[in-house]
């Protein structure tokens, strides 16, 4: 039986296809630790060679297909090209090949320019892959329950929510990732850092918009992720190449890693909204309320009161508070009051993963906690793994492959990497930034680019940013998201240009079915919003 219909059921009409094999990823890690520092990587065993990378070549290449997909009841027919951009340095010097895969949808003679977004993932070290199979391209990969999915075959479907009828789409691989290679003299560790990224970006899309004609489009950047970190650099970056940009948009936002440091309190606060919303899908809450909110916003108020005051007031703090403490921690959280105390109510999360179910035998994820496992050992400090990345991990990877591959018949050497957390990620990643602003920062230990992000909007007073976050995301959770966003010092006239939207998901808000279209809605109305600069 031919690959194509055994893997997928695709309802995209219009698209020529070059059947190939399908690939296998070269990448057996799961997608790693997104987004923690120290994950994923390999400390100290960072290499300047890639073997792989002798094949990329600095000539650009681009494959085009054409397709159509329905939405909201119209067709709209488009082209899809993967292909690549070859990155220069300021001698002219090439220095990578970049691949992407751009979805550009048909336009009148004459009409308007379409908007066109930016998109890619994070890690550091992950490639597009998540954002192009799974949430507003044309197509995507079913997930269709919080559970263990269905083996092969896969079902890549068209894609109903896409935004292809409100924006162009362009998803970028970061270099060493996907089928993005460092190329002539450069090696792979000379881009894997924070600010060489954000540079490698910036002049991946500036020359993208030379090569498409784009420039006069309305603009946007997509991120996920680590991708919100790279976001707020980027769009600074570009702005101050003269690229500027319509909007922003934000999906699960890291963007200050500092306050991941041990020693400081404020993640044990970031994560306690958090907990609290996987409390109350699990059921572990005493008088459940009937719905999330207003009750979460309860415990951001006692969160960012009583909670932190406690936490600062360190071995300051009487027994009778901290019991107090507890008692309600544990009203919010589920978890038992005796076990918050002998947190010094301040629970890790692997702890709380584990800790949450573990009368039930079962584990909660950390990119989604709605998923759960099984641990051989049910006395274990933390989670044997995490059962939300090991859930997803074989329908994408399988999905993109069989897509890229077969479906469009992309032809290349390369073989398409998931994910570089072999060589990308721990302290093979440069974490040092130099931020705008103030006379400049200085070069930061560990990045924080809402400080970029605070420049651009500043200085770009019709900048937008729609920040979308997942109730069940622990991988980044989303009162830390508010938290780096709403320290920005944006004056009172710019803060309307900062919009919040929640989904009850996790990490990647597209998995879950039933918020797929809100989520879709929400970046609609934004793209048309910013776009028309209201």
């Amino acid at each position: 039986m031919n690959i194509r219909h055994l893997l997928l059921s695709v309802a995209v009409a219009g698209i020529a296809v070059t059947p190939l094999q399908a690939r296998p990823a070269d990448e057996k890690a799961p997608r790693a630790a997104a987004d923690e520092p120290g994950k994923g990587g390999q400390p100290g065993k960072a290499a300047d060679k890639d073997d792989d990378a002798a094949l990329a070549s600095a000539v650009e290449d681009a494959q085009p297909k054409r397709g159509s997909v329905a939405v909201n009841g119209k067709v709209v027919n488009y082209t899809v090209t993967p292909g690549t951009l070859t990155i220069r340095n300021d001698d002219g010097e090439p220095v990578a090949s970049m691949f992407y895969v751009a979805y550009i949808a048909d336009r009148a003679k004459g009409a308007p320019e379409r908007p066109i977004t930016f998109a890619y993932n994070g890690g550091p070290g992950s490639s597009s892959m998540w954002l192009h199979m799974g949430s507003v391209a044309p197509v995507h990969v079913e997930t269709p329950a919080p559970g263990a999915q269905p083996n092969a075959p896969f079902r890549v479907v068209s894609n109903p929510h896409t935004i292809l009828d409100r924006s162009d789409v362009v998803f970028i691989d970061a270099i060493g990732t996907g089928l993005s290679r460092p190329i002539g003299k450069s090696k792979g560790p000379e881009f894997w850092g924070v600010d060489p990224d954000i540079d490698a970006f910036a002049r991946g899309i500036m020359r993208f918009l030379t090569r498409y004609g784009r420039w006069n489009s309305p603009k946007f950047l997509f991120g996920e992720s680590y991708g919100t970190l790279r976001s707020g650099g980027l769009v600074y970056a570009l702005q101050d190449r003269g690229v500027q940009m319509n909007g922003v948009i934000l999906l699960s936002s890291i963007m200050n890693y500092g306050v991941r440091q041990p020693g400081y309190d404020m993640i044990h606060l970031s994560y306690l909204p958090s907990y609290a919303a996987d409390a109350w899908y699990h059921n572990r809450i005493a008088n459940r309320p009937a719905t999330l909110e207003p009750w979460l916003t309860q415990v951001r108020e006692w969160t960012r009161g009583a909670y932190a005051s406690a936490l600062l007031k360190g071995s300051d703090i009487t027994p009778e508070e901290k019991n107090a403490i507890a008692q309600q921690m544990s009203a919010y959280t589920g978890l038992p009051v005796k076990y918050i105390l002998q947190s010094n109510l301040r629970v890790d999360l692997s702890r709380f993963r584990k800790e949450l179910l573990r009368d039930q035998g079962k584990t909660i994820g950390r990119l989604d906690a709605r998923f759960t496992g099984y641990d051989a050992d049910d006395a274990g400090e933390g989670p044997e793994y995490d059962p939300a990345d090991r859930s997803l991990s074989g329908p994408y990877i399988g999905a993109l492959n069989s897509y890229l591959f077969d479906t469009l018949g992309y032809k290349t050497k390369l073989s398409y990497r998931p994910n570089y957390y072999a060589k990308i990620g721990g302290s093979n990643w440069d974490q040092k930034h130099r931020a705008p602003g103030r006379g400049g920062y200085g070069p930061m230990a560990l990045a924080d680019t809402a400080l970029d992000l605070s420049q651009a909007m500043r200085e770009n007073p019709n900048l937008k940013v729609l920040s979308l976050n997942g109730y069940y995301d622990m991988a980044t959770p989303f009162f830390g998201a508010e938290y780096d966003l709403k320290h920005m010092d944006l004056p009172p006239e710019l803060r309307k240009n900062l919009t919040f939207r929640y989904y009850e998901s996790g990490h990647m808000v597209y998995v879950n079915p039933e918020v797929h279209p809100q989520f879709t809605r929400d970046m609609d109305e934004f793209i048309d919003m910013a776009s028309r600069g209201g």
